[in-house]
């Protein structure tokens, strides 16, 4: 029932932006941190950013601080992600993740190509 999708992605070039969407249902999202990942081809996948349950407590990956923002609006049961000044190495499949009574969920993925 838990079910998460993804949206926003798509190709820009280095320096731009985009702002990712994950639309989460199944669950009652407000109670529960989330997470966004990432994967490029031919790398483990990476966490990104996490978020607290009321959006106050945000963590990053070093190599996207000061660059990409995550947020949430409960009232919507969406989680964002703002990426900024996008370099080719962020070029990736973007995940959303939840951790919901002892289960991992994610959605299908969106991809962000950064190429000029």
């Amino acid at each position: 029932q838990v079910q998460l999708v993804e949206s926003g992605g798509g190709l820009v070039q280095p320096g731009g932006s985009l702002r990712l969407s994950c639309a989460a249902s199944g669950f009652t999202f407000r109670d529960y941190a989330m997470r966004w990942y990432r994967q490029a081809p031919g790398k483990e996948r990476e966490l990104v950013a996490t978020i607290g349950i009321r959006g106050i407590i945000t963590n990053y990956a070093d190599s996207v601080k000061g660059r990409f923002t995550i947020s949430r609006d409960n009232a919507k049961n969406t989680v964002f992600l703002q990426m900024n000044r996008l370099k080719a190495e962020d070029t990736a499949v973007y995940y959303c993740n939840a951790y919901v009574q002892r289960s991992y969920y994610w959605g299908q993925g969106t991809q962000v190509t950064v190429s000029s």
